[in-house]
């Protein structure tokens, strides 16, 4: 990675925590200490938000160009590394810096419960989501199974272009997966994929999160991330494709117009809530999924099969 967008990153307070691993706080973290707030899932899946860390292990290395990505295109082959960082090493320094970049928040007025400050310090969930496709990293599970030794939940992100990984790799406490289209020819137009066989990958791959979750290994999670204009039609054929991997757990999420999603989309593509809660309800009509919780602020409907309750259930 050039050191002149490194940099960049850095300005946007990454800090590099290994060649191409980094952490930044979350938004969440820093409201749910000055009390305005907690990330959806905390709502939904009882993690705390405050000691939740956010880290890439891939910094930027993807293989497609979604249009909703809000973070700025810097794909490069995830290769090329003399060395490649160790989970141990990763760990303590995502904890390291975490501590650094929430330092200021001592001397915040707005922070007034201190125990929560006191614990923030020492994160017990990790996001490994931050940016790129950490799947590309050839010693996560090494990295997972560090974390759950440490008694941290893990919740890992994936596109669902690595299905020969997702098929081996250790368990998280939640493997999300994002699904964007109801069919092949959308799928192209709005995650822009680097793979020729991209549609065959993402079949593989929602197959092989049915497979983790009747092996009970994880629990597995579909995020349907929506952009209006581009994706948020043929809820039949979304349905077909989440039923295929029967998710413990199905995200409706709207697009947000931040980052550099905004260089290629406009606002007027963001979907307001109630488009989101529309949309969900039309997923019910196709599937046995039912809308179970909701967030507003995160424009966010959280759906469980046959809206089983537990979904608020605490992990770890």
């Amino acid at each position: 990675m050039g050191g002149s967008y490194r940099k960049e990153l850095e300005k946007q307070q990454y800090r590099f925590i290994g060649d191409h691993s980094a952490v930044k706080i979350c938004a969440w973290t820093k409201k749910s200490l000055t009390d305005k707030g907690h990330c959806y899932k905390q709502k939904f899946y009882g993690i705390e938000s405050h000691r939740c860390c956010q880290i890439s292990v891939t910094v930027n290395f993807c293989d497609q160009d979604c249009v909703f990505c809000w973070r700025k295109r810097h794909n490069e082959p995830f290769s090329g590394f003399s060395k490649i960082d160790e989970p141990k090493e990763i760990i303590e320094n995502a904890i390291k810096y975490q501590r650094l970049l929430l330092s200021g928040m001592g001397g915040n007025e707005k922070v007034r419960d201190r125990q929560k400050l006191k614990e923030a310090q020492n994160p017990n969930q990790f996001a490994i989501s931050l940016t790129g496709e950490t799947l590309y990293y050839p010693k996560l599970s090494e990295l997972i199974r560090e974390l759950k030794q440490r008694k941290c939940t893990v919740f890992v992100v994936t596109n669902g272009q690595l299905p020969e990984v997702m098929e081996k790799m250790e368990p998280p406490t939640q493997l999300y997966m994002t699904l964007a289209a109801p069919n092949a020819k959308i799928y192209k137009k709005v995650c822009r994929p680097s793979n020729k066989d991209y549609w065959e990958r993402l079949n593989r791959s929602l197959e092989a999160l049915k497979g983790m979750k009747l092996k009970k290994k994880t629990r597995t999670a579909i995020r349907l991330t929506l952009v209006k204009g581009y994706n948020m039609a043929e809820p039949e054929n979304y349905a077909k494709l989440i039923e295929k991997a029967e998710p413990d757990f199905l995200e409706v999420k709207a697009y947000m117009f931040v980052g550099a999603s905004r260089q290629k989309l406009e606002k007027a593509n963001m979907p307001y809530h109630k488009d989101i809660v529309e949309f969900a309800k039309e997923i019910e009509k196709h599937s046995d999924y039912r809308i179970v919780d909701e967030q507003k602020e995160s424009r966010v409907v959280l759906m469980t099969l046959n809206g089983r309750p537990g979904h608020s259930v605490k992990i770890g």
